[in-house]
């Protein structure tokens, strides 16, 4: 059954993308209604009729953002041809993408940092797709030690843990202001924690 009334005055992907861009600067909770629909300049009824609900909105914003500008930090974990290499693109990649919008920092880090319970669909959305990343630093890491780049008593969980708080680190730092030199310089110390 073909949906009923108007036929939207909009392109979807295109407004999906500026939905995305209002949630990565405002995050979920601070980024209301009115926001959204002035983003892709529809009425509240027409976006309702787009994307359902906020939270529905979020989760695919999320998903568009993992597939995207998310992606790219992700791509040197499994490309490069040592886990070091790889470590490091991902951190690079990291700064690239925390400085490429404003105000800067990681809408997976940064959609929701404080969380009201009626919103901890969201919360559990970007939950989920940080442990994710998580599993791709520690699958990156497996294969250097397996190919002899890393020790055989490399331990890590651990190093996977704190590569990812160092992205979170770095998110934080570029929604704070820092430049690309300041957190171009949280690399060679970083990198030092692989033996």
């Amino acid at each position: 059954m073909p949906p009923r009334g108007r036929p939207r005055s909009f392109d979807r992907d295109d407004a999906l993308t500026r939905i995305m861009e209002v949630f990565w600067a405002k995050g979920y909770e601070g980024a209301q209604l009115n926001d959204l629909t002035a983003a892709i300049g529809v009425a509240p009824p027409s976006f309702y009729a787009a994307f359902g609900s906020k939270e529905a909105a979020f989760l695919e914003a999320v998903e568009l953002y993992i597939a995207t500008v998310g992606s790219r930090p992700m791509l040197p974990l499994e490309t490069a041809p040592t886990a070091r290499d790889g470590i490091r693109g991902m951190l690079e990649g990291t700064i690239d993408v925390a400085l490429s919008a404003k105000p800067g920092g990681c809408l997976l880090i940064l959609g929701v940092v404080n969380c009201l319970p009626e919103n901890q669909p969201a919360r559990d959305c970007l939950l989920h797709a940080r442990r994710k990343t998580v599993t791709l630093i520690q699958a990156c890491l497996h294969r250097g030690v397996a190919a002899g780049d890393l020790p055989n008593d490399a331990d890590i969980d651990r190093l996977a843990a704190y590569f990812h708080g160092i992205m979170q680190a770095i998110s934080f730092q570029a929604r704070d202001g820092a430049t690309r030199a300041e957190l171009e310089a949280l690399i060679e110390p970083a990198m030092a924690a692989l033996p």
